[in-house]
């Protein structure tokens, strides 16, 4: 059987994957947070029909040897910065750096990490996630509080009636990795830490300029619409080409299979 048919078919499964993960980017193009994948390829092993040999008899420097197709690698997170939008909500805070939020979730024994700065308050004061995940570092408020915000350096404050001075609950705590491609996604707009990732190491804000965080705005997706169409147009074109591929191989066998003495 000719070795096109197969290698023209992982070329199409690769791009299939490909189409996958660029709609799930697209999908996410407003989600909080949310940090665009790209598939990375691979090529296939190589069948080797003739060495190249020299010797003092024989000198050819260039054997044959034909490609058996592509193979997905591996599916990167890339954590470039997301478009920086103004809420005019005190409780929401945007990440300026490459560090994370710790956040509490019921199952895990560890923090999961996040991105989404869009926090609440539930009815028992503390500081939440809409998904009602507790932030780390941040502490209960009493009840009737009010004018709650969060400042630059986490620390979040609120007023009661009948005080003057404006009241602390915590600081909220954040984390950063050697690795960040290495976390693994939970879902939720949450990330949990692998060995791949490298241990959580903790970012002060008071001490650490590299990283800020900006009150009243959220840090939307990194997706960008145009960059990918185009890409969504390449991989298209890309798995189009490879049914080519097959149907002229299956043309190919189907003269062979006709030919008469």
């Amino acid at each position: 059987m000719m070795r096109s048919l197969y290698t023209a078919s992982t070329g199409m499964y690769a791009q299939q994957l490909n189409v996958d993960n660029l709609a799930n980017n697209m999908s996410n193009v407003n989600t909080v947070g949310f940090k665009k994948q790209r598939v990375e390829f691979q090529d296939l092993l190589y069948q080797t029909i003739k060495r190249p040999v020299s010797t003092e008899e024989t000198n050819q420097p260039v054997g044959l040897s034909v490609g058996l197709g592509v193979k997905p690698a591996a599916i990167a997170t890339l954590f470039s910065q997301g478009t920086l939008q103004n809420t005019e909500n005190p409780l929401d805070v945007a990440i300026n750096g490459d560090a994370f939020f710790k956040i509490m979730v019921e199952g895990f024994d560890e923090p999961l990490y996040s991105k989404d700065g869009s926090f609440k308050i539930d009815g028992e004061g503390n500081l939440v996630t809409a998904d009602g995940n507790k932030v780390v570092g941040a502490e209960q408020i009493d009840e009737g509080a009010y004018d709650v915000k969060i400042d630059e350096t986490g620390l979040v404050s609120y007023m009661i009636a009948g005080q003057n001075d404006a009241q602390e609950a915590g600081r909220i705590e954040l984390a950063r990795f050697t690795n960040p491609m290495g976390l693994e996604r939970v879902g939720n707009n949450l990330y949990q830490a692998t060995p791949n990732s490298g241990e959580p190491q903790d970012c002060d804000l008071l001490t650490d300029k590299s990283v800020s965080l900006i009150p009243c705005h959220l840090e939307m997706s990194n997706v960008k619409i145009v960059e990918e169409m185009v890409n969504l147009i390449t991989a298209q074109r890309a798995y189009e080409i490879n049914s080519k591929v097959i149907q002229s191989s299956d043309e190919m066998l189907q003269t062979a299979s006709n030919l008469r003495r």
